[in-house]
């Protein structure tokens, strides 16, 4: 992998040094990894997460490579209705996540705030921004957002707009669970498609939505599914893994092809070894470069995670003969809407399913949501008798995170789950 590194750090040289010239180096690095997830995977994961790698990075490396075939979007943007018209969804989040593979998130950070930006917006976005203002990544024809689940999702589309030219749409996300509300989204989504059709001159199928939304209602089964077995069976994977099923979840659901993958790994799960060690249900997002992390949750026999709240938009049917009054009914009901007392019955709803050991809850820097809604959650958990632990830190700038603080307060509770365990055997 030394070539590798040697790629990553001279693109890295070589954006700070001319940001403007940088792009063409960083999609041959993508589509790179992107064959390497193919004919290299690591060995050490099972073959389902090393097929969910693969398609996710051939996703993002492909769709990059033709500009006029994608849109930007948040994590939440309905990619079933740009997936109507061959469109991809890539999220700035995602690929902040991807920028961040070159170790690019500290300067496109720093070049955003040196331009204005307010320290206190979530770095994802910042590391976007950065991207974008310092010309190393460039604007596509459009851009879609939702109000949910960040404040800063609006003011990063309308900066972009203001300084790349770059158009999109707004939804507004209502908080209100009732029919007004659910036609007043319904109303925008189908606006939404009609503004597609006249910037791609492509017509609107709504069939072809109907099918996608079947799809997904099979893929959010068969996902349920697979949390069930995996908190069951010892299947290896690693703390990225977990990201990649988030993005596929956002960016890919409602496509046969990643319900294929979710069945795969429903059969292949039942191959492997009972799980005997200690299940762990996450919360929010997942540090992928965090080291401690990655030394108790990759590939442990003792130390699985075995499902993760952001993965889920929700756990309802849709109803696909009425599509856009469906789509709006997933978005407002999103755990990520409204209050956080909605997100947490979500988790407990989980907890009961799965019955993890302990819920695990990274409080992402700057995203006051979760931040401010882990105490409640942690109350109801100790309601349930589950142990929970509340980590600080950041999903992506590693300069706001303390590696010995997280490595400290994380061992100190798995050997509490550990001595817990071990004072019931005796007992018995």
């Amino acid at each position: 992998m030394w070539i590798a590194d040697k790629y990553i750090d001279y693109v890295r040289e070589q954006t700070i040094e001319n940001p403007g010239q940088s792009w063409g180096r960083m999609l041959l690095g993508f589509q790179a990894n992107k064959l390497r997830t193919k004919l290299l995977p690591k060995k050490e994961i099972s073959k389902g997460y090393q097929k969910l790698e693969a398609l996710m990075m051939s996703f993002v490396a492909d769709s990059l490579c033709r500009p006029d075939s994608y849109v930007w979007g948040n994590i939440f943007s309905p990619c079933e209705i740009m997936q109507c018209f061959g469109l991809s969804t890539l999220s700035i989040e995602c690929l902040s996540c991807y920028l961040s593979g070159y170790r690019l998130e500290d300067y496109f950070i720093d070049y955003a705030q040196n331009t204005g930006i307010a320290p206190t917006l979530c770095s994802y976005h910042k590391t976007f921004v950065g991207a974008i203002d310092s010309g190393a990544v460039p604007a596509p024809q459009y851009a879609v957002t939702t109000s949910l689940s960040c404040d800063g999702n609006l003011n990063t589309f309308r900066y972009l707009e203001k300084k790349k030219g770059v158009p999109f749409t707004f939804l507004d996300v209502p908080y209100g669970d009732d029919e007004a509300s659910v036609d007043y989204l319904a109303g925008q989504l189908r606006d939404f498609a009609g503004e597609l059709e006249r910037r791609f001159g492509k017509t609107f199928d709504e069939e072809k939505l109907k099918e996608n939304i079947r799809i997904e209602n099979e893929t959010r089964k068969e996902l349920m599914r697979f949390f069930r077995l995996q908190s069951e069976y010892y299947y290896p994977g690693e703390l990225i893994s977990h990201l990649y099923m988030m993005m596929g979840m956002h960016l890919l659901i409602g496509t046969r092809e990643f319900l294929d993958l979710v069945r795969f790994m429903i059969d292949e799960i039942q191959t492997y070894p009972k799980f005997e060690g200690k299940k762990i249900l996450w919360v929010h997002l997942l540090p992928f470069y965090q080291e401690s992390l990655q030394q108790y949750f990759n590939t442990n026999q003792k130390y699985q995670i075995i499902a993760s709240d952001i993965i889920l938009d929700s756990v309802e049917e849709m109803d696909a003969e009425k599509p856009f009054h469906a789509l709006a009914r997933k978005i407002i009901h999103n755990a990520y809407n409204g209050s956080y007392s909605h997100r947490a019955e979500l988790v407990c709803g989980l907890t009961d399913t799965l019955r993890p050991d302990a819920v695990i809850q990274f409080c992402h820097w700057g995203c006051k949501q979760s931040s401010g809604g882990s105490i409640l959650l942690k109350e109801k958990m100790q309601e349930l008798e589950i142990p929970m632990l509340i980590l600080d830190g950041d999903g992506i700038d590693k300069r706001n995170s303390h590696d010995g603080q997280i490595k400290t307060r994380l061992e100190a509770f798995l050997e509490m789950l550990d001595s817990e365990e071990k004072e019931r055997e005796e007992v018995c």
